[in-house]
């Protein structure tokens, strides 16, 4: 269990990392812009704290009245999401860590999941894993896609690549 525990959890995060750095399936979610530094410029002067803001929005303890009126006031105007840091931080390899521990912990749960099924083969091996990973992309990044209008489709890409590989492996792991 510790092997293939092991094993998947490293699969799933090599394909996180080709997709992001290599392959850069997810492109339309860095998009350049040249009047950057002057965005950077004007968010720094104007957020005083580090996070994440969705423009416009309303101050806590607003009432339902004028959250409604700012909303109509709002439609058909632009809007956008924003995560500010105040400093950007170079340093991977924490970051880096904790992805392939957070790996390492689904593949875990995966593997437990399928040790319940009497007589695993490798298509239900597959089968399950993808849709162990089409639960986690459909209840939150296609989820967002729906709510903030954005294109999910470099995580169904990921979704598919990273679980059905992984799938694959547990098949032939877990079936010796």
């Amino acid at each position: 269990m510790i092997i293939g525990t092991l094993v998947g959890g490293l699969i799933v995060f090599i394909w996180q990392f080709l997709s992001w750095a290599v392959i850069n399936i997810h492109i339309s979610e860095q998009k350049y812009t040249p009047n950057q530094e002057a965005i950077l410029q004007s968010l720094e002067s104007q957020l005083s704290e580090e996070g994440n803001y969705f423009m416009p929005s309303y101050p806590p303890g607003t009432s339902s009245d004028d959250q409604q009126k700012l909303i109509e006031a709002a439609a058909g105007k632009p809007w956008a999401q924003v995560t500010y840091h105040k400093a950007m931080n170079m340093s991977m390899s924490m970051n880096m860590l904790r992805g392939y521990l957070a790996d390492i912990v689904a593949v875990f749960m995966l593997i437990w999941l399928l040790g319940k099924i009497p007589e695993l083969t490798m298509g239900t091996s597959i089968m399950a894993s993808v849709a162990v990973g089409l639960i986690g992309y459909l209840t939150t990044e296609y989820s967002n896609a729906i709510w903030f209008e954005i294109n999910s489709m470099p995580y169904l890409i990921d979704t598919l690549v990273s679980w059905g590989i992984c799938g694959t492996w547990l098949g032939y792991w877990l079936r010796r």
